[in-house]
């Protein structure tokens, strides 16, 4: 997270430094469909570019692009473990400050 503002808050010869950051930051996982047989991304027509065939839904897998062009294939198992782990984690509104 960066820094949104820096400033002081001065009480007498005391000065307390301080720091605004983002309440919120962007942590979603992107995947990418493959071709199961080769690991090459599926476009959106559902056409294997490393083997230029067309793909049917049960041969595409979800996959994490962590490099250009490296995959980490995931199955239900781990997605849903995945879903599972970010679904504890969000932010309440306890309260707004009048400005």
């Amino acid at each position: 997270m960066h820094t949104v503002w820096k400033g002081c808050i001065g009480f007498g010869l005391v000065n307390i430094p301080v720091k605004l950051h983002t309440a919120t930051e962007n942590k979603d996982i992107k995947l990418r469909q493959l071709h199961k047989e080769c690991n090459t991304p599926i476009s959106y027509k559902k056409v294997c570019e490393g083997c230029n065939k067309d793909v049917k839904d049960e041969d595409i897998v979800k996959a994490h692009e962590y490099a250009k062009n490296k995959f980490v294939v995931l199955d239900a198992e781990e997605l849903e473990n995945l879903r599972k782990e970010n679904e504890d984690k969000a932010v309440q509104i306890v309260d707004f400050v009048q400005r």
